[in-house]
Formats: C-alpha cells, sequence, structure tokens
C-alpha cells in the first residue's frame, strides 16, 4: 500500500460502502451534540457581548442586559418554533436554501445559500478562536500561540469529521453533554448561594470601566440595539438542523423537530442563567483592557469570571468549567462542519458549486466540502489573528438573512397549500393547523427581518461590510458556475439522428527508438485499420534520428518513419504543427495520436523520466478532430505495486503514472 494511502486510512478510517449508509444516521441523543453544539456554545460569549457593548456607556448601562437578554431569549425560541414547521415540511434537507428556492424563486434560494456559506466558514473560524480564548484564559502562558492553536484545532475536527458523521458525533457528544451539565451545575449553585446571602462575587467586581463617550438620545438607542445584536450571536446554529434533516433516524422530520426543541429550550435556560450569574457577581468587561480602571494583564471571559466567582479560582469546579467551554466552543465548529458539505452537496447537485463537492468520500461524508470549509476557517483565523471581537462583527449577518428570507417562503409554502386542492388542507382542524403554522412562520419572519436590519445598520462600519462584499461575490460566482455548467450542457447536446462518421483516420504513432512499447503501439494503431499510418519522431539530435531510421530500415517496418526537423531542440512545437498540417489538408478527417508509454510502480521513479510526454498529450487535447491515445507498458515495478495492493486488498490497482518512452525521452 502506498504511503498516502497508509496515512489516509490511519487518520481517515477504512472506506465504508455505500450500502451501509443507513448504519451512519443519528439518534437525537447524538444528533443533539453534532447539529446544536454551536448554537449550545454560543451561551459561553452572548452574555459577553452584550456586556462588553453596553460597557461603552459605563456601568450604568448594565442595568439593560437582563431585558437585552430576555428579547434574545423570545427571538431564539420564535426561530426554534419556526424551524419547527421547516423540518416537518421540507424534510430532504435542503433548509433554509430548499424553502426559499420553492417559494421565493432560484435568486433569493441563492442569496440564502451564499449567505449560509459564509456563516458556516465564521462558525468555524469564531468558535474556535473563542474556545482557545476560553482556553488561554485558564493556561495563560499558551497565550502567545492562539494562533497556531485554533489551526491545529480545525485540522483536528477536519481529521475527525472526514471519519464520518456518526463516529465525529460519538467523540463529540461527551464533551457537549458535559459542558451542559457544568453550566447547569453552576447555575444552581450561583444562585443558591446568591439566594442564601452569599452572592458570588467576580475578580472584576471592584473595577470601573472608563466611558468611551456619554451617550443619550439617538446614540443612547443605537448603542442599546446594537448590544442587542451582538446578542443574537447566540441564535447561530439553530437553522442547522434543518439543512441536517436525512442525517436522523426514522421518523426523521419528527425525530429533527424535538431535537431543535430541546435545543432551543437547554440554549436558553442556560443563556439566561449565565446572564443572571454575571450581573449577580458584577462581571466587569471592556472592549479594550485599559479601559478597565483597576485590572491588571488581560481580562478573563465572563464565563470564566463567573465559574471562579461561584467555585472559586483555581478549584476543580473552575477548571471543569474552563475545560469544556474550550471543548464546546471549539466543537461548536462542528455544526458548520455537518452544514456547510451538505449543502455545498445541494448546490453542487443543482449546477451552483463544482460537482466534487456533490460525491461522498470513502467515509460516506462529503469530504471535499469539509475540506474546502476548513481551507477557509483557517485563512480566516490567520487574517484575523483569531481575535474574537475582531470575528464576530462579521458573524449571525448571513445567519439573519437566511432566517429571514425562510420564514417568508414559509409563509408563502403554508398559503399555497391553503389555495389549492391539497386534500391535507380540506378539513377544518387541519386548516387550523396550517393556519397556526403560517403565523408562527409570518411572526419570525417579521422578527428576525427586523432584527437583520438592526445588525445590519449596528455593525457595518464594525466589520459587517466585509461580509456584504462576501455574500455577492459568492453569489454572482455560482451564478457563473451554473452558466457555465448549462453552456456545456448545450454544447454536448447530441444533434438529431446517428453520429456523423469522419470521411477518413490518419494515425500517427510518436516514436524515439525501436524497443517493446514502440512495437506495441505500432500493432495497436494498425489493429484499428486507420485510413493512413505514418509513424512520427523528432530530431532533436539529428545523429540519434539517423540511427532510428537506419535500425527501422533494418528491421523492415512497413509503416513510414516521418522525421520532423526540431532546429530549437523542442519536442512538442514540430508535432502540434504537423499534426495541425494533415488537419488542414483534410479538415473533414480525424487525426488519432497514439502515445506508447510504460507505467512505473513507484514515485520517485517520475523523478527519473522526461515529464514532456504530459505537456504534449495536454496540448493535443485542445485541438479539435485530434483523438489522443495511450498504449501503456507495464514495467515491473508497476506489477510489483499491483501485486502489493492486492495483497493489502487496496482494492482497484491504482497504477503509477504512465511516462512515455517514445518520442519525448531521450537517452541520457
Amino acid at each position: 500500500m502506498a504511503l498516502t494511502d497508509r496515512l489516509k486510512r490511519g487518520f481517515v478510517g477504512r472506506p465504508i460502502g455505500s450500502d451501509r449508509l443507513g448504519e451512519t444516521l443519528l439518534p437525537k441523543r447524538i444528533a443533539l451534540p453534532v447539529f446544536a453544539s454551536d448554537a449550545l456554545s454560543s451561551v459561553s460569549y452572548a452574555t459577553e457581548e452584550i456586556l462588553l457593548v453596553l460597557s461603552l456607556g459605563g456601568l450604568a448601562f448594565y442595568h439593560i442586559s437582563p431585558w437585552l437578554a430576555g428579547a434574545v431569549a423570545i427571538l431564539m425560541l420564535t426561530v426554534v418554533a419556526s424551524y419547527r414547521q421547516n423540518v416537518h415540511a421540507y424534510p430532504s434537507g435542503g433548509g433554509d436554501y430548499e424553502v426559499v428556492s420553492v417559494n421565493l424563486g432560484p435568486r433569493a434560494g441563492l442569496l440564502v445559500a451564499s449567505s449560509l456559506l459564509v456563516d458556516y466558514v465564521l462558525t468555524v473560524a469564531v468558535s474556535v478562536s473563542a474556545g482557545v480564548a476560553n482556553l488561554t484564559s485558564a493556561i495563560t502562558g499558551l497565550a502567545a500561540h492562539k494562533v497556531l492553536l485554533a489551526v491545529v484545532i480545525v485540522v483536528l475536527l477536519t481529521i475527525m469529521n472526514l471519519r464520518g458523521v456518526r463516529e465525529s458525533g460519538t467523540a463529540f457528544a461527551i464533551p457537549t453533554y458535559g459542558f451542559v451539565l457544568g453550566i447547569f451545575v453552576m447555575i444552581v449553585t450561583g444562585l443558591v448561594q446568591a439566594a442564601v446571602g452569599h452572592p458570588p462575587r467576580a475578580e472584576s467586581a471592584g473595577y470601573q470601566v472608563v466611558a468611551e463617550r456619554d451617550y443619550a438620545g439617538f446614540a443612547l438607542v443605537f448603542l442599546v440595539l446594537r448590544a442587542f445584536a451582538s446578542g443574537c450571536t447566540a441564535l447561530t446554529g439553530v437553522e442547522a438542523i434543518s439543512n441536517g434533516v436525512p442525517a436522523f433516524r426514522k421518523p426523521k422530520s419528527r425525530n429533527a423537530a424535538t431535537t431543535l426543541l430541546m435545543l432551543g429550550l437547554i440554549a436558553v435556560t442556560m443563556f439566561g442563567g449565565v446572564t443572571a450569574l454575571a450581573l449577580i457577581s458584577d462581571v466587569h468587561v471592556a472592549e479594550h483592557t485599559g479601559d478597565l480602571i483597576g485590572a491588571s494583564g488581560e481580562q478573563r471571559t465572563v464565563i470564566a469570571q463567573v465559574a471562579a466567582a461561584v467555585f472559586g479560582d483555581g478549584s476543580p469546579g473552575f477548571g471543569y468549567i474552563a475545560v469544556v467551554t474550550a471543548l464546546i466552543l471549539m466543537l461548536a465548529a462542528n455544526t458548520a462542519f455537518n452544514g456547510f458539505p451538505v449543502l455545498g452537496s445541494i448546490l453542487a447537485r443543482d449546477g451552483y458549486l463544482p460537482r466534487q463537492l456533490y460525491t461522498r468520500g470513502d467515509r460516506l461524508a462529503y469530504s471535499n466540502g469539509i475540506v474546502l470549509l476548513a481551507g477557509f476557517a483557517i485563512l480566516l483565523i490567520v487574517v484575523f489573528d483569531a481575535q474574537v471581537t475582531a470575528l464576530i462583527q462579521l458573524y449571525i449577518l448571513g445567519v439573519f438573512i437566511s432566517f429571514t428570507l425562510s420564514q417568508t417562503g414559509m409563509v408563502r409554502h403554508w398559503a399555497r397549500i391553503l389555495r389549492s386542492d391539497d386534500p391535507a388542507a380540506s378539513d377544518p382542524a387541519a386548516r387550523r393547523r396550517i393556519r397556526r403554522s403560517q403565523a408562527i412562520n409570518f411572526f419570525g419572519a417579521c422578527l428576525t427581518g427586523t432584527v437583520l436590519i438592526l445588525v445590519l445598520v449596528t455593525k457595518f462600519t464594525h466589520g459587517a461590510w466585509i461580509v456584504c462584499l462576501a455574500i455577492p461575490i459568492i453569489f454572482l460566482g455560482m451564478r457563473g458556475i451554473r452558466a457555465h455548467y448549462d453552456r456545456v450542457a448545450v454544447e454536448l447536446t447530441p444533434e438529431p439522428g446517428p453520429p456523423t462518421l469522419p470521411s477518413r483516420i490518419h494515425a500517427v504513432v510518436l516514436v524515439s527508438k525501436i524497443h517493446a512499447p514502440t512495437l506495441r503501439a505500432l500493432a495497436y494503431a494498425k489493429a484499428s485499420r486507420p485510413h493512413s499510418l505514418v509513424a512520427v519522431t523528432v530530431a532533436v539530435d539529428q545523429a540519434e534520428a539517423d540511427r532510428l531510421r537506419k535500425a527501422w530500415t533494418e528491421r523492415g517496418i512497413t509503416v513510414d518513419l516521418v522525421v520532423l526537423a526540431s532546429p530549437y531542440r523542442e519536442v512538442t512545437r514540430p508535432v502540434l504543427d504537423y499534426v495541425a498540417r494533415i488537419r488542414r489538408e483534410s479538415p473533414r478527417d480525424v487525426v488519432a495520436v497514439y502515445v506508447p508509454e510504460y507505467v512505473v510502480g513507484h514515485w520517485w521513479e517520475h523523478l527519473l523520466h522526461n515529464q514532456s510526454a504530459l505537456r504534449l498529450k495536454a496540448r493535443l487535447l485542445f485541438q479539435p478532430s485530434v483523438m489522443v491515445t495511450s498504449v501503456p507498458w507495464q514495467l515491473a515495478s508497476s506489477r510489483l505495486a499491483e501485486q502489493r495492493f492486492e495483497r493489502t486488498g487496496a482494492g482497484a490497482v491504482r497504477q503509477g503514472r504512465a511516462t512515455l518512452p517514445g518520442p519525448l525521452e531521450r537517452k541520457r
């Protein structure tokens, strides 16, 4: 087995047959950590984002945070209720893209897809960067290496997801449930301490926050709206379940809807509890450490300060919260690793992305989409230096575009059913259920649309303009890909009637010396019964060309040998000119070029042979009415490689790259 195959099998695992696809379907207990880790992990930074924005006006504005947290909780429950309608109406896994495309048109669907693709990449970058930030809050010595740590984590997540959805989900379930348990224990413990008269006190409780400036009137409203928009990061990942319905066990829609409800209740409870503890323990944070009077060194995250206040700094409870929070934030990227490849596959199926993204890999995961997502996320992490505050400004705009358009599409979906002759809508009770669903989606569309405007207005100058630029670029790029595929489909459409036969076939065999591969190529060319057959060599070295002509005559080969002059010692151009001359003289004929090649079995053997054959074949492929045929000759090393593959059960033989010994490889 080749070294690359051994490495691949070691990291990814053995291939899984397509007939075992059903074994990868997820029960609810595994689907929750797979698809909901993003939404659950946002509990660790959503409260912090609200407080960071409010701190611009000073500590007096902290009293607004409970109202903002309540508004975010209502918004989340509304979105969860709306998406429960989606998974029942569109269980195929297209999610927002399918809902919007069907009900609002393909352009709107493509806009949603562009938004989600951007948001999935940001989910990985933000989640991993936030996880590293929490890790360095507990282990400050790692702060100098946060970019490297983030990149390594993305690579590890990529490998885990390449192993398959079920295997990665099982691995991620323990940290996710450990995080939920830890946060609930912390909330209960902190609230009990406050109830008995010993409220927890954060390390930053004595710090004063320097207000950026005085806020009043419109500026105050804008600050509050910006804080609310930042808190809406808690909603990221809610849409992932609607995109992953096919990954659930049957009944798929019901299991997906149940998982959505569990997600909403758990996330809202944890978010509210963490916000309450942050206020009870007087956590003070600011966008810049210099704005905290009394602080020394880097400020810890809100979740770390709350854990230290409740359990004690350096205690096992604090360490547990720090570890599981870092893990869940890192694993939150897994939501994107499940959503992005599936959406990419659907878009590739519809012709909007390269078709390589459509197929599953060895482990029945969409490997190409997983690798593509990891590459973009690593690029963002490096460019933004793994700074959560910088990356978070780009976040959630895309997801609220999909929220709003999806719920609008669902309103039209229910209206169409009510107007149709569908028997399911004729029963009065059924019509009441449909109208209730329509009302839920309408309310969700209005609410998320309002938030979308707020996010766009309040975050545009803080970095959201990058997303506003990226989404149209991706949108136009996908339309361009679709236009290309459509043009190719038109060009490949056969004309009516039987295929047109060429008038004649001119066979050209490329040679440099008389050996077994050359004789096999000549024999194969003769067996194809062309109208004319010639052998062609390029006289890079005139003395060598003369020796070849003499040996040709002495052997008595009946095929004419054409020697092409090459005063500049170039091989490709003389052959191309010769073929072009035949085509000019007989434009209705076909030129068949036979390339004798031998096959090697080791990678290092490719370095010892001339690669001009590949360049020549590539250039010939651009010539109309020219057919290129490789005539392979297997060397002993390739046969040994074949035996190794058969012994290791590698399946189909992966032969080494064929290298031309003909006119394109000269004596050394």
